[in-house]
């Protein structure tokens, strides 16, 4: 019974709330009171070096970057306001990217400012289609700085490759490390769309089976996390596009190709999200449907029941009028005969049996 309830219990969708008040000067870094603290890492590369290290204060990133050709600050945890705003100084990044790096309810953008760029991303928490996480990206001539609102493991399979030198990417730029971390925020959405199209074929089988009555609340929390997941990619679209448009010359033209197949992907996510909400809504029509066709039979079957009682009762209730017979021969001499009994239980059966074989001729009892 408890994984049963746990089924239809519903969700509560958490509503963002600012942290500053109306009137606030912009550029306030004011952060949610339950964000984690932050974990800072620093990662620094060259095509034949690299140092990777968790760092608990900024001086000694500014002592490590010296030099460094790739230079990637991830913060994980929003929760410290003077840590966001000692990385912003220590990059020079603009303090109103900074304010929207701890409101995370932002949507997917691209905002350009001189010599960085600022874009924000937003990332399925362990592979769920139940909501999704703020990813916020620096990009500089040298560096990308990261800020990660929780639960963004997508972006540790690029620290991996860092570290084992797989692939190119320590051989390219800050904007191709920018890539590599949208390519693997993008991908996540992929295993997470698989699983919520396996949920789809579970429902439409358990409702082709016979349909429960917690179903068609499966179907609506399914339908209300792909509006979730439609809202976080479908801005990304047009990030990714003005990313590759009008970037500057933070992104080099080799990059760019990269960036187009990271819009080819979005519009492949955005094609299976489309098919999966119209495969939600024809699931719902068709828990309807088989719920009614149950309705139906049910009330076949007691209209063909109270239709055969109805000869049976004015049977019944003709031969319980109580006319006398001693006074007139035309009172029901049917009750002085000896078998009268018996002759209306068999008026009685016969009915009833030429009923059901009317029924059973015109296929009504199929």
């Amino acid at each position: 019974m408890a994984t049963r309830h746990s089924h239809t219990a519903k969700r509560s969708r958490k509503r963002f709330r600012r942290q500053t008040r109306p009137g606030t000067p912009p550029g306030a870094v004011v952060p949610h009171p339950d964000a984690p603290p932050p974990l800072m890492r620093l990662v620094t590369y060259g095509s034949n070096d690299c140092s990777d290290r968790e760092v608990g204060d900024l001086e000694t990133i500014t002592a490590q970057i010296k030099g460094a050709a790739v230079t990637w600050v991830d913060v994980n945890g929003l929760g410290d306001a003077d840590v966001v705003m000692r990385v912003g100084e220590l990059f020079g990044l603009h303090h109103l990217a900074l304010e929207d790096v701890v409101n995370v309810h932002q949507r997917p953008k691209v905002e350009l400012y001189g010599d960085h760029l600022f874009m924000i991303a937003r990332a399925l928490p362990h592979g769920h289609t139940d909501g999704s996480v703020q990813v916020a990206m620096f990009l500089g001539r040298d560096f990308v700085v990261s800020f990660r609102e929780r639960d963004a493991v997508c972006l540790d399979a690029v620290h991996q490759r860092i570290l084992a030198g797989k692939g190119k990417i320590r051989t390219y730029g800050a904007d191709y490390l920018l890539y590599a971390l949208l390519d693997a925020v993008i991908d996540d959405y992929f295993p997470a769309l698989e699983k919520h199209g396996e949920n789809l074929d579970r429902l439409d089988s358990l409702i082709s089976a016979g349909a429960e009555r917690n179903l068609i609340s499966q179907v609506h929390q399914l339908r209300t996390d792909l509006l979730s997941v439609r809202r976080a990619i479908w801005p990304l679209r047009d990030a990714i596009n003005a990313l590759i448009r009008d970037s500057g010359d933070l992104i080099s033209d080799e990059t760019d190709l990269y960036l187009r197949d990271c819009y080819d992907h979005i519009i492949q996510i955005m094609d299976v999200i489309e098919t999966d909400r119209e495969l939600c809504s024809d699931l719902r029509d068709f828990y309807l449907t088989v719920v009614s066709n149950r309705m139906n039979q049910v009330m076949k079957f007691l209209t063909i029941i109270a239709t055969l009682f109805m000869p049976l009762g004015f049977i019944a209730g003709l031969y319980g009028m109580n006319f006398n017979s001693a006074v007139s021969t035309w009172n029901m001499p049917e009750l002085n005969w000896t078998f009268g009994y018996p002759f209306a239980l068999a008026l009685m059966a016969a009915t009833a049996t030429t009923l059901v074989l009317f029924f059973w001729r015109k296929g009504w009892l199929t």
